[in-house]
């Protein structure tokens, strides 16, 4: 029983579905593992490296999908992948469902079974197959050190013999793990840090860090059966809009992390909120791919709007890709060790368990 996987478009993406480590383990499962040659050379590592475990290296992508009964990828394969996988193929990736629909429906058609893998349960025995929460980590830590090197003053409080330079002030936008991981990142960095958001249980996470909760006045219940934030009431709306005309006026850098999953993101910063930050501050919008949260985020771009900076971040993860890539494949490889049968020598495709039933892709 075959694993595959082929190299990602490198204009797009240069995280790896498969490292050396997590081909040893697939392997230590009874499973057999192959790639298409020069599959990490970008990432520095080398084919070799794969063979020495056992890693079979195939010539081309075509060559990897006659042979495997489960392809991984990271992202959607493309037009032209899909017309040459197998019929009956098993995929595993983070397939953007709300995004690909006619990519996905084609597979579909295909009959190969495909598992989105943001699509997982928040279960605790999905824990270690979320990749949702590995790769928003990341961006989390990534957006202050970006914003750090943009912002042109020092972050931390500094008593000097010529006067005392104030801490920056950071004002995270969400706090899910991307947000989380921001204040906690910025308060190691000395700023003094304050977050929002919609879903009341975030206060007390906001809190253990370090971070002051900003409150909204609410009476409805902001947070999904699955953990996540849902969009928010008109009425919630302008409150909203009115606590942070106070919180932008004081803030240096703002980071921006709200997500709704399968929905544009929310615009919470409109065009008279951001003019409210001083000149010289920042505005680092993670969800600019998806619509952005702030006016004048532009995904892959930096906009200066009267001495302000909009930072709209694209593909965030290609700037971490040997950590972002070695966090993907555990949770990979948590995903088909639960998949796999042992005794059947097989896939075992259980839709009675939930983690297989939920991320696996039935219609578009």
């Amino acid at each position: 029983m075959m694993i595959g996987s082929i190299k990602e478009d490198l204009t797009l993406e240069k995280r790896i579905s498969i490292t050396p480590e997590s081909a040893k383990n697939i392997i230590g499962l009874g499973l057999k593992v192959c790639v298409e040659k020069d599959y990490a050379v970008h990432l520095g590592i080398h084919d070799d490296e794969y063979k020495k475990i056992g890693v079979e290296i195939k010539n081309s992508s075509s060559d990897v999908f006659n042979s495997s009964r489960l392809i991984t990828k990271v992202n959607c394969p493309s037009e032209e992948e899909t017309s040459i996988l197998k019929e009956g193929t098993i995929l595993v990736g983070m397939l953007n469902p709300s995004k690909n629909k006619d990519r996905i429906s084609a597979i579909i058609k295909k009959k190969i079974k495909p598992f989105s893998l943001e699509l997982l349960p928040r279960i605790t025995r999905a824990q270690s197959m979320d990749v949702l929460s590995s790769q928003s980590n990341l961006a989390g830590y990534r957006a202050v050190v970006d914003c750090v090197a943009q912002f042109e003053k020092a972050v931390p409080m500094m008593m000097t013999a010529a006067g005392t330079v104030p801490a920056a002030k950071v004002l995270v936008i969400g706090a899910g793990v991307a947000g989380l991981q921001a204040i906690a990142t910025a308060k190691r960095l000395g700023a003094i840090v304050s977050a929002t958001d919609v879903r009341a249980a975030s206060k007390e996470q906001v809190e253990s860090l370090g971070g002051k909760f900003l409150t909204v006045e609410q009476n409805e219940d902001m947070e999904t059966a699955g953990g996540y934030a849902k969009e928010a009431s008109d009425e919630y709306k302008k409150k909203q809009a009115e606590m942070m005309k106070e919180a932008l006026k004081k803030n240096d850098i703002v980071i921006c992390t709200a997500l709704i999953p399968g929905k544009p993101a929310p615009r919470i910063l409109t065009e008279d909120l951001v003019k409210l930050l001083k000149p010289g501050s920042i505005v680092y919008d993670l969800a600019a791919e998806q619509g952005g949260n702030s006016a004048f985020s532009e995904a892959g771009k930096i906009n200066s709007i009267d001495g302000i900076k909009i930072i709209g971040v694209k593909s965030l993860m290609n700037s971490l890709p040997l950590t972002a890539s070695s966090l993907y494949a555990k949770n990979l490889f948590s995903f088909i060790r639960n998949l796999y049968s042992r005794e059947k020598k097989d896939f075992n495709i259980n839709l009675e368990d939930e983690i297989i039933d939920k991320s696996l892709i039935k219609k578009v």
